[in-house]
């Protein structure tokens, strides 16, 4: 299994204080998906109303896993209500990065997830310009439209500078792994190498509803099929807790 470079944290008023240690898998990056959402900020200095707790970005910056930190700017959990917002959260999300959290600021990340049925994700070529860079988007395919007319049209608006995260789709039973590497492929191949990375779903449908954590029979294949590109997993303190890393440690293969 390779090694992984990063993990995503969602955080929102239950999920402040992110425990774990990812770093035996090799993580030294953190993703935050966003430091306001819904109007509640969860970094100081905003001008919008605190979440129920602030993180303790302090500590969460002396973590191994945390080395860099790729900050989320503003977003919404609806995925509508946040399209349907583009110029408000663009807008709110630079404002926001004026008081970012003292952390080791390898990026920034917009929290608006792109797909094929949205028509006017063009919008976002000239919003996207007021952002900061290094500046980073995610995308997945629920059309299954397939990799190259995915990789087209993030080609024709997507500005040159800003990367892509690909979320996988397996979590979900949208695709297999080794169809979500060809995505990759094909996104490395239009966009370049280093505007890419990938978005590895470490949970699984539950019966009756909801997700629950991927097992290691599950995910080790899945991380497996995605060596030698650079690897996120979705979402570290939810889904993959100390169990689960030891498992996939005793099977990785080392640096």
């Amino acid at each position: 299994m390779p090694p992984i470079e990063g993990i995503v944290w969602q955080v929102d008023n239950e999920h402040t204080e992110p425990e774990g240690d990812w770093q035996r898998l090799g993580v030294r990056r953190l993703l935050v998906q966003w430091t306001v959402v819904d109007n509640l900020a969860f970094v100081p200095g905003t001008d919008v109303p605190p979440g129920a707790r602030m993180p303790d970005w302090q500590r969460i910056a002396r973590q191994p896993w945390a080395q860099e930190v790729i900050v989320g700017l503003a977003g919404r959990f609806d995925e509508r209500g946040a399209r349907g917002d583009l110029e408000g959260l663009v807008a709110l999300s630079a404002r926001v990065a004026r008081t970012p959290p003292p952390v080791n600021i390898a990026g920034w990340y917009f929290p608006i997830e792109i797909d094929p049925t949205w028509m006017e994700a063009y919008r976002l070529r000239t919003l996207l310009d007021q952002l900061p860079r290094p500046l980073w988007i995610s995308v997945y395919d629920s059309a299954n439209v397939g990799p190259e007319e995915l990789a087209q049209s993030l080609s024709e608006w997507l500005p040159p500078d800003v990367g892509v995260f690909f979320q996988d789709g397996v979590g979900v039973h949208a695709r297999e792994a080794y169809v979500a590497r060809h995505y990759a492929n094909v996104l490395v191949r239009r966009l370049g190498r280093e505007r890419v990375r990938l978005i590895a779903e470490a949970f699984r449908p539950q019966p009756g509803g909801g997700f629950r954590p991927a097992t290691v029979d599950e995910l080790r294949p899945q991380l497996a099929t995605y060596a030698g590109f650079p690897i996120y997993l979705f979402e570290g303190p939810r889904y993959v807790q100390p169990a689960l890393v030891e498992a996939l440690a005793a099977g990785q293969q080392q640096r």
